[in-house]
């Protein structure tokens, strides 16, 4: 067992106006040990060890009883936080409020989410027409005793008779697919397995759509997965005799494939990927029967899909030649690029549509903020939506034949909100508004633009109570992500409330490698340029602490998934930096990360290491796992992540957690809390969820320093 003897300061009046006291007392933390092995790797004639490589291993014995181990040594630890338990407390409290989702028409009747507060996964209820009574529908809440079962898609037949709903087990990405009578709500078929990355989209009334890979061979939760295929069910047929429909043959062969057919029956679309950016796209007209499939584009250089047609004409959204995207229309008979006509160009800002009520609803980032234009289909535009304010609008999709959309309006601290939106008149009404005990009034957002190391301008958004003082020693999370061209637009977080109403200041930058400024942004953090990204995060710290927001002792790095490799290469290589680090289900390993799952399909961000040895020279120079160094004080680090991920596995959190227990100096501890069935993030339970942030803040306010929460110290109370 290795010992840390961390020296901990119990805080008098830390946070006073007047004078800091601290009192010094220590705690010796026995971290498990981790045994090396003799494992080297060669790339291009270079060497390199892998000590922890049986860690990879899923499903050994010794694997797991590591996990147990280092479990009970960070739950240990969490329990001495003394205002643990008050953090969960006000999280479960905040939490329980009543959550709705907009409504949507299928068939008879009208369905709506909701959940009353705590429940762990929200419930589904429905009413025939107007005058109907509102009663249950599916309640994924009853799937499993613990809740770790969740729902994953729904999608129902054309008539609405019948639905085909997914759910993830342990928050596996692997779904089984069941099938119920909507009006007995009785299941009528036999479950659909081993189901995975998939879209679930109806023919008719007569089958559905959807996708999978064969089974891997070795564990499920991490065996290479690389050749995804489009099988269509036929409703009354066992899983069995699914017809194959692309991606059986060599040539065929991709990652990623999902298959959408349109409102009217007429077309199925295929979008085959290599890689999460870029794709192939083929049509296939349904109503010609034994018809071919039909080239739009048989390359991977831009990311285009089919928005809707109208009988032949196709409305297609598309960044080839244009950044930004735009909307461009052809005829389905000759679909190929130098057919295309503009109908929505490029602009400055970038463009993502949506559908709904015979309109276009052009959805534009401007500086990560939402503004939405309704257009006809001709192209003329038809109206400004006039939004609640600055954040950030989703929604606005329906069928062709609903005049009513709906959609919602959320920002960094204001819950979201349902608003209706007539799409002939543009009157829009507040459908739904939450009722939490949060006053949005009390706290405030602004954006500034802070200067990156190569003079880049990156935006950031900067939250937190009104009047805070900004003296350097305000608690402050600094949240990132930076990569496949994932935009981060401002919305509301319980959690994220519950942090700032400790006084605490929630930041964060629009890297690049996001999508915020479209396809140049992204790729100016993609491969041998993502050392961009950290530079950025970097350069955010750096702004926080220089405009006295907060200092390197009250900072905190937090990202997840490809934001948890964001956390460990600038921890690693700025340790001075922050006081804590929270990398959440991150890829750390990035000589190896394409060798589990589907992370084959990221080199198109990354990079692998057989690509060349400049790119191989280039991961490993940032790769978190294997840039710990002896002799180095690391932030105190809590590592993240759940058992059954397998999208990014969690031998990258083990193995990187395993260096830094065996290589740290100083007194900041280095854990890594594993979630027991559960996976990348989406299902989670709701109480697992609330667990996980008491012990994220707890950990984090408490290796800053606090003894008792911020809000009872004299400085937080306003």
């Amino acid at each position: 067992m290795k010992k840390l003897i961390m020296g901990l300061l119990v805080l008098g009046t830390l946070v006073s106006c007047k004078k800091d006291q601290t009192e010094k007392t220590a705690m010796v933390v026995s971290y498990p040990e981790t045994k090396p092995v003799d494992t080297v790797d060669t790339y291009f004639g270079i060497d390199v060890k892998d000590p922890y490589r049986w860690l990879e291993d899923d499903r050994s014995a010794e694997t797991e009883a590591w996990v147990k181990t280092q479990n009970k040594v960070t739950h240990s630890y969490l329990e001495t936080i003394p205002f643990r338990k008050e953090l969960k407390e006000r999280l479960s409290s905040l939490w329980n409020y009543e959550k709705v989702g907009a409504p949507f028409t299928e068939g008879d009747y009208t369905y709506f989410s909701k959940n009353d507060g705590l429940q762990n996964q929200s419930v589904y209820y429905r009413k025939k027409g107007e005058e109907g009574e509102m009663e249950l529908f599916l309640d994924p809440n009853t799937f499993s005793e613990d809740g770790t079962t969740s729902l994953g898609g729904m999608s129902f037949s054309k008539n609405g008779k019948i639905l085909a709903y997914s759910i993830s087990e342990g928050g596996s990405d692997w779904r089984k697919i069941l099938v119920m009578d909507v009006e007995t709500k009785t299941l009528v078929e036999d479950t659909l397995v081993d189901v995975k990355f998939t879209q679930l989209s109806w023919y008719k009334n007569e089958g559905f759509y959807y996708s999978s890979y064969d089974k891997p061979k070795g564990s499920e939760l991490s065996a290479k997965t690389d050749q995804h295929k489009v099988y269509y069910h036929k409703l009354g047929t066992p899983q069995s005799q699914d017809q194959l429909i692309f991606g059986g043959t060599p040539e065929e062969k991709h990652r990623y494939i999902y298959a959408t057919v349109t409102e009217d029956d007429k077309y199925l679309v295929i979008t085959p990927r290599i890689s999460t950016s870029g794709n192939k796209l083929f049509i296939k007209d349904l109503s010609v029967p034994n018809s071919k499939f039909v080239t739009i584009l048989n390359h991977t250089d831009s990311d285009t899909y089919l928005l809707d047609n109208q009988g032949n004409t196709l409305f297609l959204v598309t960044n080839l030649n244009a950044p930004n995207k735009r909307i461009v229309t052809v005829d389905a008979s000759n679909p190929t690029p130098e057919n295309w006509v503009d109908l929505i160009p490029e602009t400055d800002n970038v463009l993502t549509p949506s559908i709904g009520g015979g309109y276009i609803f052009a959805h534009y980032m401007v500086d990560a903020i939402s503004q939405v234009k309704q257009y006809n289909y001709n192209g003329t535009l038809v109206r400004d939506i006039e939004l609640p304010g600055l954040g950030t609008a989703s929604g606005f999709g329906g069928k062709k034949d609903e005049k009513t959309d709906y959609f919602y309006f959320t920002n960094y601290k204001t819950p979201a909100s349902i608003f209706q939106l007539d799409v002939e008149t543009g009157a829009i009404a507040l459908y739904w508004k939450p009722s939490i005990a949060f006053n949005s009034d009390d706290y405030e957002s602004k954006q500034v633009f802070y200067t990156s190391k190569d003079g880049t301008k990156v935006p950031m958004m900067i939250t937190h109570k009104k009047g805070l003082e900004l003296n350097g020693k305000n608690p402050t999370i600094l949240y990132g992500y930076g990569g496949f061209n994932i935009s981060l637009t401002p919305s509301f977080s319980i959690g994220n409330a519950v942090w700032m109403e400790q006084g605490g200041i929630y930041a964060v930058p629009n890297l690049r490698g996001g999508g915020e400024y479209g396809k140049a942004w992204h790729i100016a953090g993609t491969k041998m340029q993502k050392q961009n990204v950290f530079d950025d995060f970097i350069a955010a710290g750096e702004y926080l602490i220089a405009n006295n927001y907060t200092s390197s002792e009250y900072l905190a790095l937090r990202g997840g998934s490809n934001g948890g490799l964001l956390v460990g290469a600038v921890m690693t290589q700025r340790p001075d930096l922050a006081k804590v680090a929270l990398p959440a289900v991150g890829v750390l390993d990035m000589l190896r990360y394409h060798t589990f799952t589907a992370g084959a399909g990221w080199a198109y961000d990354y990079g692998t290491a057989e690509d060349s040895k400049d790119m191989f020279e280039y991961l490993k120079g940032y790769s978190p796992v294997h840039n710990v160094k002896e002799g180095v004080q690391y932030p105190a680090t809590l590592v993240t992540t759940g058992d059954h991920d397998d999208r990014v596995v969690p031998a990258h959190s083990f193995k990187f957690a395993a260096e830094l227990q065996s290589k740290q100096s100083g007194n900041n501890p280095t854990l890594i809390r594993i979630e027991t069935d559960a996976g990348h993030g989406a299902g989670t339970p709701v109480s697992k969820t609330i667990e996980q942030y008491a012990d994220i803040f707890g950990f984090t306010l408490y290796n800053m320093g606090f003894r008792v929460l911020p809000s009872k110290t004299e400085h937080f109370k306003g």
